[in-house]
């Protein structure tokens, strides 16, 4: 896979169910109903702003027609991060199996990172499942630091959240 043809795009409507499936195959990962995802992606004027970014693969048409895609194009993960006031929360993030350990991720933490630094609303914070190591890894190599624990955070199964941030004290 040729990460250099990877490109980051707002999600549409139209990626729900690629998000929810893929979000599903992952116990660690936030998993939230298609109503939710619809309000992140079209968000009425009473709810927070949210940066909603799929990431998509771009094959010139002859590979994708060979994969047997009818379009150019392969979605291979997706963040979903709310700003509320002067800061950010990653609310979820996934990226499939196929791109894992190759940056995506990095990509996708970055593109949130410099959204607020735009926004000036500095700090970013999220909510992580303490087994999830490889996630933890992540974030601590994207500049995040552990602030805290939420016990018992999480259910299906009992679990406790290690909380990070990433932005100014």
């Amino acid at each position: 896979m040729n990460f250099s043809l990877v490109n980051l795009r707002p999600a549409i409507p139209a990626d729900i169910p690629f998000m929810m499936e893929l979000e599903r195959a992952y116990p660690t990962a936030a998993h939230w109903t298609e109503r939710q995802y619809r309000q992140a992606v079209q968000p009425d004027s009473d709810d927070p702003e949210r940066l909603v970014l799929v990431a998509e693969e771009s094959l010139p048409a002859a590979d994708a027609v060979e994969a047997g895609r009818d379009s150019g194009s392969g979605l291979l993960g997706f963040l979903v991060a709310r700003h509320l006031a002067s800061e950010w929360e990653l609310e979820n993030i996934v990226v499939a199996p196929a791109a894992r350990l190759k940056g995506l991720g990095k990509r996708l933490l970055d593109t949130l990172l410099a959204a607020a630094r735009e926004t000036d609303s500095e700090p970013v914070f999220l909510e992580v499942r303490e087994s999830n190591t490889a996630a933890r890894i992540l974030y601590e190599k994207a500049g995040f630091q552990q602030t805290g624990r939420r016990k018992s955070y999480y259910t299906d199964p009992p679990e406790d959240a290690i909380v990070y941030r990433c932005g100014p004290v």
